[in-house]
């Protein structure tokens, strides 16, 4: 198995206009659509914190997909943190 195909966790917090503008929604589909899991929940301080497990590289292109200017609202910066994959997680929600 190769780096990018190893399992991994893709913790980020996406600063921006992300709130009440469907973003949640949106990136839930984009880790679906690349069989992730995990979730995206709205934090107190208006930032959208996303986390996500599955292949590397899998979670490498939800993360490009984040800082693509195409998700609804406006991103300014996303902050990222990787890690060994935990499981426990099933399905993608919104939390």
């Amino acid at each position: 198995m190769s780096e990018r195909e190893t399992p991994a966790r893709l913790a980020a917090w996406v600063h921006g206009q992300v709130q009440g503008v469907g973003f949640r929604w949106w990136t839930r589909s984009r880790a679906l659509e690349l069989g992730l899991t995990g979730f995206a929940r709205n934090r107190p301080d208006g930032r959208v914190e996303v986390v996500a497990e599955g292949a590397r590289e899998h979670c490498e292109r939800l993360l490009a997909a984040l800082r693509s200017g195409k998700s609804p609202g406006s991103v300014d910066h996303v902050v990222e943190r990787w890690s060994e994959a935990q499981g426990g997680l099933t399905g993608f929600t919104e939390r």
